[in-house]
């Protein structure tokens, strides 16, 4: 037990325990401030390595908030492929229709079921590679394929039981010279018809088909023998003649062949007119001529000249800056955007024509740097047939040429988009414009498409 021997007592203050001046507000000093008591070059040491934490914390903060941002978001399913087709060639192009794949070779055709990927079918009997492939189921296990190889030429076939029918090259000429590239083929829904844009050395031109797909059928129900022995094979090591195959393919094949409905050429330039009298404007109109062209005019082209004279030295130094512009718009038109069009109001046809509810009534096409978007009707009276150059049946002219369009899948709604940057929504069964809708100033729009 530890016994305090003296009295508990206070210790006088001594000089040492005084707090100094500099002490007396300690509490009030900034700790941070503490290191910069410290010499040099400890102090810019410190700094230095201060600032690296500080950047790397912040790095760090940001990089998490982008993973919590990540997290946050609907991941994309990831799918992966669970067969594989095995072709002899390189693979360009291909299509599904029904239960098959057909699919664009180096060295030709080839078919694939779609249920076991294994092929059934190849076609190489001239050793073309194809490019572009489109196919249609027809019903009664019958599929209609336009391919188009690297020539342009465009190759129709009849795809029945597993073998394939050549039935027609649609762009096939003698003359070497006068031989023609597809730039765009267009099969509509149904296969009734079949639209091919073709350009030669100095034109461009639309050509339209009609598919006698109920024909087809008829035909190779009678004969089922021909089809299966025509220029279709399944794969073996090779052949003797590409010639005498492609010349065995027609002979036995003795399908009927598609029938040319209409041929579009690019609208002719407006000239000056020969009128005398406006009633000679008219009666051009009654021989058959389509009014909204613009071709029966009273202009003559003295007064074009004069106008245009005058225009170009107004606006002088606004013309030197688009001087390329004005090159390319006196070109002839080498593309057109065209589309199958079902019965509507804007496509009235007349008691004598039988057109079917799910069958194309007529086609829509306008040619680059045109303002008129022309309608064509499809099932014409014999006696307009052969119209080597037929004349729209409709015309709407728009305040800018033209620069795409797009039909719904419904073939209800046209959409058109000028260049002007304007998109105008019809409704062609009513016969009327929806909306308008003006984008931006100084916009081109380049496509258009219905969701």
């Amino acid at each position: 037990v530890y016994i305090r021997k003296h009295a508990l007592e206070i210790p006088p203050p001594s000089e040492k325990d005084w707090l100094k001046d500099d002490e007396e507000d300690f509490f009030l000093q900034d700790p941070d401030r503490k290191r910069d008591a410290l010499p040099q070059p400890f102090r810019m040491i410190n700094k230095l390595v201060m600032l690296v934490f500080e950047n790397a914390m912040e790095i760090i903060e940001r990089r998490e908030m982008l993973q919590e941002a990540q997290k946050r978001k609907v991941q994309p399913t990831k799918c992966f492929p669970t067969a594989e087709f095995q072709v002899i060639g390189r693979a360009n192009c291909l299509a599904a229709s029904g239960k098959y794949i057909f699919v664009g070779l180096s060295v030709g055709l080839s078919a694939f079921k779609v249920s076991d990927c294994k092929e059934v079918c190849a076609w190489d009997a001239v050793k073309m590679e194809i490019c572009a492939i489109h196919a249609l189921d027809l019903g009664n296990e019958c599929h209609v394929l336009l391919a188009v190889d690297e020539m342009g030429l465009v190759w129709l076939f009849c795809f029945h039981k597993e073998s394939f029918l050549l039935i027609k090259i649609l762009n096939e000429v003698e003359d070497i010279n006068m031989r023609s590239t597809c730039v765009e083929v267009v099969l509509p829904p149904g296969g009734d018809y079949a639209g091919v844009l073709l350009q030669g050395n100095t034109k461009a031109w639309l050509e339209i088909y009609r598919l006698p797909k109920d024909s087809w059928l008829k035909e190779m129900e009678k004969n089922p023998g021909a089809a299966a022995g025509l220029a279709c094979r399944e794969r073996r090591s090779s052949w003797t003649s590409a010639v005498q195959n492609s010349s065995i393919s027609h002979s036995d094949a003795k399908l009927s062949l598609p029938v040319l409905l209409l041929k579009v050429k690019p609208p002719k330039p407006i000239t000056g007119s020969s009128f005398k009298s406006p009633l000679d404007a008219l009666k051009k109109v009654d021989d058959g001529s389509m009014l909204g062209l613009g071709y029966n005019h009273l202009i003559k082209d003295s007064q074009w000249e004069q106008q245009e004279a005058i225009f170009r030295s107004t606006y002088r130094e606004y013309l030197e800056a688009e001087c390329e512009r004005e090159r390319s718009k006196e070109e002839i038109p080498r593309h057109a955007t065209f589309h199958f069009l079902l019965r509507s109001w804007i496509l009235q046809v007349g008691p004598e024509m039988k057109v079917q509810p799910d069958v194309p009534a007529g086609i829509s096409v306008h040619w680059d740097g045109s303002h008129n978007l022309c309608f064509y009707l499809l099932n014409h009276p014999l006696k307009e047939k052969g119209d080597s150059d037929p004349k729209p049946d409709v015309v709407w002219p728009c305040a800018a040429p033209i620069a795409c369009s797009a039909v719904s899948s419904c073939s209800r709604y046209l959409a058109l988009a000028c260049e002007d940057a304007t998109i105008t929504i019809w409704d062609k069964q009513l016969g009327y414009p929806l909306s308008v809708t003006a984008i931006l100033e100084e916009r081109l729009i380049r496509s258009i498409h219905f969701l």
